[in-house]
């Protein structure tokens, strides 16, 4: 019996875009598993964990610690969340992916009394090949009173190309912002270390502080 590699080429292709997307940048991971992920800053402080529960859909648990650049004001945010995977596009050696993200849950602060309910929804698109990277995210963090809208901006280059269990450095830069927390743009410059299941970030940004992230799938 003889196999037509040629006619494989295309579904392995897909199977490692798949694969290598999750470890990308994906608020979700495959049907079944579970994603850990966290960003952390002197002023921002996120994590949270979400099970797939099919290939579009997964439900969670986070926490977000924010703090204001003049270190007056802070807040802190439980919630439960659903991300949906609303479109995915998959080319020869590319994806693009469009999601939604939504969160609701407890806020507090220290310039209020008691507790708020906060709805926290989202959208965000990434698109990826082995070499490039690029996505945008607005997440909108409402409670009455309080608007810390948040959008954020990625792109990045892996340095080379390698096998699929090998770990692929990247170089990344993202600009955010949020509203009533930062008068700035925060800017960081980071390298990302990528495996098939997850990836961690180094970095500092343009106020001199210091910021790592990872994401872990199992």
């Amino acid at each position: 019996m003889r196999i037509n590699l040629t006619s494989w080429r295309p579904a392995l292709a897909s199977c490692l875009m798949a694969g290598v997307a999750a470890a990308h940048a994906g608020p979700m991971g495959f049907k079944d598993s579970t994603m850990a992920m966290g960003d952390f800053s002197p002023n921002w402080r996120e994590a949270w964990v979400n099970h797939a529960v099919s290939p579009r859909d997964a439900f969670g648990a986070g926490g977000v610690y924010m703090r204001s650049d003049n270190k007056r004001l802070t807040r802190e945010f439980s919630e439960l969340t659903y991300t949906r995977l609303m479109h995915r596009i998959n080319g020869e050696h590319s994806q693009a992916n469009f999601w939604f993200v939504g969160g609701v849950g407890r806020l507090t602060g220290n310039n209020f009394a008691d507790s708020k309910t906060m709805l926290a929804p989202g959208i965000s698109a990434d698109y990826e090949t082995t070499r490039v990277y690029v996505s945008g995210t607005l997440r909108l963090y409402r409670a009455p009173g309080i608007n810390h809208d948040f959008a954020s901006v990625r792109t990045g280059f892996s340095f080379y190309e390698v096998d699929y269990d090998e770990v692929q450095p990247w170089f990344i830069v993202e600009a955010r912002r949020m509203r009533g927390l930062s008068e700035k743009n925060e800017i960081t410059p980071m390298l990302r270390f990528i495996h098939k299941s997850y990836f961690v970030e180094v970095g500092i940004n343009n106020m001199k502080q210091g910021r790592f992230n990872f994401m872990y799938i199992f």
